[in-house]
């Protein structure tokens, strides 16, 4: 095996164990999100990501960037976020073909009650990857960013 297999192979192996940490996680707080507000990880993701515009605006491909879902996965999750009262969108005022997407203030609620769940169930997990060798690279590196 030649220096540029061993490189490719470590990358490869750093991937699988990026993706296995970002998975148990994601599992973690799903199961919390869900038993205890009703929300995905996906639909906390689009409120907190709405909610941090701070005034500003996001179109719906904009959205579906910053969530990393496809526009069509972002458009079905905003339209069940939407018919829950959570979100509302509405036409950009100047450019007809915008569509904006906002957080309601029943939203704003849900993301508040959902926030603590999630930030000590996201801590609690880091905690545990970190106790394992593999991980803990992985959990050293994310606290530096």
């Amino acid at each position: 095996m030649s220096l540029d297999d061993d490189a490719v192979q470590a990358r490869a192996q750093g991937w699988r164990t990026l993706a296995a940490l970002h998975a148990r996680i994601e599992d973690r707080l799903e199961r919390a999100l869900q038993k205890a507000h009703e929300l995905s990880v996906s639909e906390y993701t689009v409120l907190d990501v709405l909610n941090r515009q701070d005034g500003f605006h996001l179109r719906m491909n904009q959205l579906s960037n910053a969530v990393v879902l496809s526009q069509s996965a972002t458009t079905r999750l905003v339209t069940r976020l939407e018919d829950r009262g959570l979100l509302a969108r509405y036409l950009c005022p100047t450019d007809r073909r915008g569509i904006y997407t906002e957080v309601t203030g029943k939203g704003h609620a849900l993301l508040a009650q959902a926030r603590p769940t999630h930030d000590a169930v996201l801590s609690a997990s880091l905690e545990e990857a970190s106790a394992t060798p593999e991980l803990k690279p992985l959990v050293e590196a994310l606290a530096k960013l």
